[in-house]
């Protein structure tokens, strides 16, 4: 199974039976049967046949679209919805529940500082030109995962506090790992105002996409959380399912600066906007999909654990050890 990243102008798209055939400038330039794919990723300006988006559905096949160059506006496509609303009815009495809600949060962050600790420990290792601001970092998470194992009864609002400052930490650690010519120095969004926030932006949409999927695919309802309270417009549970794996994705992101895959020239400002250009969508695209198969894999175990454990009443459940097959 793969990913059909369609990432071009003049591009037209069409229903050919059970395939999708692909145009452009009136030229077709091939088809993918649908059988062979696991998801569409649409950019840009693209024309789609009326039956495209349809066939799509039937054949269980998600699609994201984002639009333009910039990622903030994104819409999802998803297959037929799950059938056993049982699982939907107990998410919602969870999620007026004081005690699981909270019960959650603090498995969620507990699990998310345990990976930017494992990444900051990890660049400390092999960047000693960095050490101060990454044994601050350190040292402050270490606190904070500490005052969390110290406290299980803590309410969700207290950990909403400590995760703020666990973000905040992390990223002043991780703005010294990237070379001062990108201008990170820290997290920006809405619009991303510099190469690093536009990658990481661009990874985490895709990640609340995935996470959209799978818990779609449990039987939940995404927009439903327990950390991140329903909010009109959000799909708060994905948000949830997405914070453990924020640290990686940052892990990744480094990387593909470090290595050189993703460069300053990569991108453009437009009216304070840093975009990624054609070239560098291509590299960070192909990398994605490498990246994101053991994070997807986590999110499809994570999400029918809960589904399990909303079903049978029984105590909120996600297993942050269950990344460790995801080496930084």
């Amino acid at each position: 199974m793969a990913t059909l990243v369609i990432d071009r102008s003049n591009i037209e798209v069409k229903s050919d039976g059970a395939a999708l055939a692909v145009y452009e400038a009136g030229e077709r330039r091939g088809s993918v049967p649908l059988k062979l794919l696991d998801r569409v990723v649409l950019q840009g300006t693209i024309r789609l046949d009326t039956g495209v988006l349809t066939r799509l559905a039937e054949a269980g096949v998600p699609t994201v679209l984002l639009g333009g160059r910039s990622s903030r506006r994104m819409a999802t496509l998803l297959g037929p919805a799950h059938r056993d609303a049982s699982v939907r009815l107990a998410q919602f009495q969870s999620a007026l529940d004081p005690a699981w809600c909270a019960a959650w949060s603090r498995r969620l962050i507990f699990g998310k500082t345990r990976g930017q600790l494992k990444l900051l420990r990890a660049a400390l290792a092999g960047r000693p030109d960095a050490r101060k601001p990454l044994f601050d970092a350190i040292e402050t998470i270490e606190a904070a995962l500490q005052s969390i194992a110290d406290a299980p009864n803590l309410p969700a609002a207290s950990v909403r506090g400590i995760e703020g400052a666990c973000a905040a930490a992390h990223f002043r650690g991780l703005a010294a790992l990237f070379a001062e010519s990108l201008g990170f120095n820290g997290r920006n969004r809405r619009p991303p105002r510099d190469p690093v926030n536009a990658a990481l932006s661009l990874t985490y949409t895709l990640l609340h996409f995935d996470a959209v999927r799978a818990s779609y695919a449990a039987g939940l309802d995404p927009l439903v959380g327990f950390y991140h309270r329903p909010a009109h417009g959000r799909e708060s549970l994905a948000c949830d399912f997405i914070e453990p794996l924020r640290p990686r994705a940052d892990a990744w992101v480094w990387s593909m600066f470090r290595d050189r895959t993703l460069r300053a020239e990569n991108f453009t400002l437009d009216k304070g906007a840093c975009l990624l250009g054609k070239a560098g969508r291509e590299a960070f695209y192909a990398g994605y999909e490498s990246f994101a198969i053991l994070p997807r894999r986590w999110l499809r175990r994570q999400c029918a654990s809960l589904a399990g454990a909303l079903r049978e009443k029984g105590e909120p459940l996600l297993d942050e050890t269950d990344q460790e097959g995801m080496e930084i």
